[in-house]
């Protein structure tokens, strides 16, 4: 009995069961047509419904400190259309193995794609793969903008269906390739390969194709016209995926890869008239700052107010062109700040935009010389207590280092030794002998934190050579640390761009450079002081001291390769390096070269701006010395001259036998006294 009612129960429960499926069956068949049924009228409803008007895309412009305009973007737009079926095959191929590879297979977005991406980037942990598809692609740029929002992204998808829907893969692709931006003002292929390679976009061959297929990825960094080195990885990288997807063998790809490509000069219509690399530079910082798509900063209608002042610009330009004329493979590099403010007011890269377009402001590969030994004196004035009157013997010198392990023996560049000397004297005739002996007395990586608080930012080592200049920095990079010279010991941060605006004036971004404090006051004025007689009779820059009409301190640097003139008054910083790119040797001509440029440049800029002496901080003292011994000069010394201390450094003792005195005698009983000579120049500074 009790076993035929557990057959009863099992039977019940198993009808039960089936009932149940057979329920669960027939509302999953519903909800399968009923959204089967929903997708086919959603689908229809799109393929009835307009595309969007395609968005118009408003020029962005480019403005002076004074606030004018400097250049707007958008109107030397270059864009040429062609059918598909005028496009290599070549180009077509390369542009979907590296952008899309699923194109002909998806229906406007490639879940495979996501989840592809998706794995990958949690794998870097940061964004390394995008999954948009080219359809996706040519909606964002033609119907949105490029904010980073999911209802950016839904919108996204949901117009590259709809494109799916309305137009054939190759309507979708031909367009894709017509308005892609390749930088440069240029947008599609046609316009690209006339650019890149003087030729219509169907005579590109799998090289070239491979090449310019890597572009749009972000120009800025694989145009060839600003990095080839980058350019050529990148077509590496795009035949690699020609591999991958089986439209070329490796074999084809190591040809094109080794196939010297003939990338035509950038045109001089396609540069600005003035200012290109600094043009250049901004376009980089806004893209950073705001986090644009390349195309997009032309485009959006942006108002960029920038720190640049043209005339000093275009004084710069034309001073480089007149004194290189005669030296056609010679470079250079001109960046001018503010110290006030931090503001660059001036930036040449090259002599030439149309020829090159690498900025040499920026490249930490050229060795300072002895311009970098103001930072070596300084540390040693606040170090050790160093003065102008600290002396040493200059003459041929072995110094041992690294716990007597290891020998140094520097030389003059121009191979003579001085004897003793002192320090404003080794700084005018920039000894090498008296700066080795400084670094090592005051400690190398003391030196390297004192750079490394003045901006610079480039490697270092603590070596004895470190004071010679013996390790790379950028021009940028010396010009932001000398501007802490004439700013009273205060680093302002350096900017080029004031404020952003959308084409409503609604600020996007707006500057706020940070200042602090470096260097006492007192250090930075006597640094300066030592720095002015660089241009006295004798000194390293003495040869265009004629042409400057106002106090100027600054510092030359000369090495097999390179020259430097880096200079500043209260008002003006300027950085400017002489050489040649490829490492060839620069002659003694040519090594003269930088201090005129910086002359001239200074003068003419600042040609508005009365002279104005740098101001004297509290707590300097002028006195006059006895050369010959660094001490007090009295009636009792042939030659003399004023010299600035920080207080309490000052000598004590007189160039005579007479007695060491407990306190130095008041101003008005000796010579030595100075205070009409800081009088005079407090009046003049105010």
């Amino acid at each position: 009995m009790a076993a035929s009612r557990d057959r009863k129960q099992d039977e019940l429960q198993g009808a039960g069961r089936k009932s149940r499926m057979r329920t669960f069956l027939s509302y999953s068949f519903t909800f399968i047509i009923l959204g089967a049924a929903c997708g086919i009228l959603a689908l229809l409803f799109m393929r009835s419904q307009a595309l969007p008007v395609s968005k118009m895309a408003a020029a962005s412009e480019l403005y002076d400190v004074h606030g004018k305009p400097i250049e707007a973007y958008g109107g030397g737009k270059s864009t040429q259309t062609v059918p598909l079926k005028q496009m290599s095959p070549n180009i077509i191929e390369a542009t979907l193995a590296i952008e899309d590879r699923s194109f002909y297979n998806h229906y406007g977005f490639d879940p495979k794609g996501i989840a592809r991406a998706a794995l990958v980037n949690l794998q870097h942990m940061s964004k390394v793969q995008g999954a948009g598809t080219i359809t996706q692609q040519l909606a964002r740029n033609l119907y949105l903008n490029h904010e980073r929002t999911w209802s950016r992204k839904l919108k996204e998808t949901y117009f590259a269906v709809q494109m799916e829907l309305q137009m054939s893969k190759d309507q979708i692709l031909e367009q894709y390739l017509n308005q892609i931006y390749y930088g440069h003002s240029t947008y599609g292929i046609q316009a690209a390969s006339q650019l890149f390679f003087g030729k219509n976009a169907s005579e590109l061959s799998l090289a070239e194709s491979a090449l310019l297929a890597g572009v749009p990825k972000g120009p800025r960094y694989y145009s060839p016209y600003y990095d080839m080195a980058s350019a050529l990885d990148r077509q590496k990288t795009v035949l690699g995926t020609m591999v991958e997807s089986g439209y070329i063998t490796q074999a084809e790809a190591d040809r094109a890869a080794a196939e010297k490509l003939n990338i035509l000069p950038l045109e001089a219509k396609k540069t600005a008239v003035t200012a290109p690399y600094f043009r250049d530079y901004i376009r980089s910082r806004v893209i950073d700052l705001l986090g644009l798509e390349e195309n997009e900063y032309e485009e959006m209608g942006l108002r960029i107010y920038t720190t640049l002042d043209l005339n000093a610009q275009q004084i710069a330009e034309e001073t480089i062109k007149k004194e290189l004329e005669g030296y056609p493979e010679l470079q250079t590099a001109l960046i001018a700040i503010d110290p006030r403010n931090g503001y660059v007011k001036a930036m040449v890269g090259g002599r030439s935009y149309a020829e090159n377009q690498y900025n040499r402001v920026f490249a930490n590969t050229r060795q300072p010389g002895s311009s970098f030994k103001p930072i070596v004196y300084l540390t040693a004035l606040r170090e050790k207590q160093y003065t102008p009157v600290t002396r040493f013997v200059s003459e041929p010198t072995t110094f041992s280092y690294d716990k007597d392990r290891k020998k140094y023996t520097p030389n003059n560049y121009d191979g003579k030794f001085y004897g003793p000397i002192d320090l404003r004297a080794a700084m005018s005739k920039s000894d090498n002998i008296f700066a080795v002996h400084t670094i090592l007395e005051t400690g190398p990586e003391r030196v390297i934190e004192t750079a490394r608080s003045m901006g610079i930012t480039s490697p270092m080592q603590p070596l004895p050579s470190l004071a010679l200049g013996t390790f790379p920095v950028s021009p940028f990079e010396m010009a932001s640390a000398f501007t802490i010279f004439a700013n009273q010991g205060v680093r302002v941060e350096p900017t080029a761009i004031v404020r952003i605006e959308d084409r409503r004036g609604r600020i996007l971004y707006e500057s706020a450079p940070s200042q602090t404090a470096v260097v006492e006051p007192t250090y930075a004025y006597v640094m300066t002081h030592l720095m002015e007689s660089v241009f006295d009779q004798g000194g390293t820059g003495s040869r265009v001291s004629n042409v400057l009409k106002r106090p100027v301190a600054g510092k030359t640097g000369t090495t097999d390769t390179d020259a430097w003139m880096v200079g500043y008054t209260p008002e003006l910083t300027t950085a400017v390096w002489i050489g040649y790119d490829k490492g060839r040797d620069i002659g003694t001509v040519e090594a003269h070269l930088a201090a005129p440029i910086f002359a001239e440049f200074t003068e003419k800029a600042l040609a508005s701006v009365p002279p104005k002496m740098f101001t004297i901080p509290e707590g300097v003292v002028h006195l006059y010395i006895d050369p010959a011994t660094g001490k007090l000069a009295n009636d009792s010394c042939p030659k003399s001259r004023m010299e600035a201390f920080v207080q309490g450094t000052e000598p004590r003792e007189y160039c005579t036998s007479e007695p060491v005195r407990d306190e130095l005698p008041q101003p008005d009983q000796e010579k030595a006294g100075s205070s009409w000579w800081n009088d005079l120049k407090r009046w003049w500074s105010s």
